[in-house]
């Protein structure tokens, strides 16, 4: 089974929409397999955008991220990553689709509502990141037939 790494974005806590965000993606069946709300240091930071470090957008992603409380969320389902991408929409808010997440709810790249894990492989080093793995719960609710 598939994990993928989610956060929400202080912005999303400010505005009082991490309920309607987690929803979707639970209402998509996927399952939550860990969540802690923190705040980010810049240490962190710096090593969960590692890859975008040099770039133009760098300074002002770990200075938004570091500003303020995030959600961050392990999710697992078959396919995850990529259910998960669609859901989020693209990354300017521009070229998101409405009815993607960040479609309905960004509206500056800058101040994005929420990263996602772009593949299997950052997904698993992202959770890991933010996840001990005794703070990830692999349940089944066997009454729950729908998934």
């Amino acid at each position: 089974m598939e994990r993928c790494f989610t956060m929400l974005k202080p912005g999303v806590l400010n505005r009082r929409i991490a309920g309607e965000i987690i929803s979707r993606l639970e209402r998509k069946g996927l399952q939550l397999i860990g969540m802690k709300m923190l705040r980010i240091d810049r240490e962190l930071a710096a090593e969960h955008y590692a890859d975008h470090a040099g770039k133009h957008f760098y300074e002002p992603l770990v200075s938004y991220i570091t500003s303020g409380p995030v959600v961050a969320m392990a999710w697992q389902g078959d396919n995850c990553v990529s259910i998960v991408r669609r859901l989020t929409g693209a990354t300017d808010p521009l070229e998101a689709a409405p009815g993607t997440i960040r479609g309905d709810y960004c509206a500056h790249t800058q101040h994005n509502v929420m990263h996602a894990s772009d593949s299997p492989e950052n997904a698993e080093r992202e959770v890991a990141l933010f996840f001990a793995e005794d703070e990830l719960f692999d349940w089944k609710d066997e009454s729950a037939h729908w998934y």
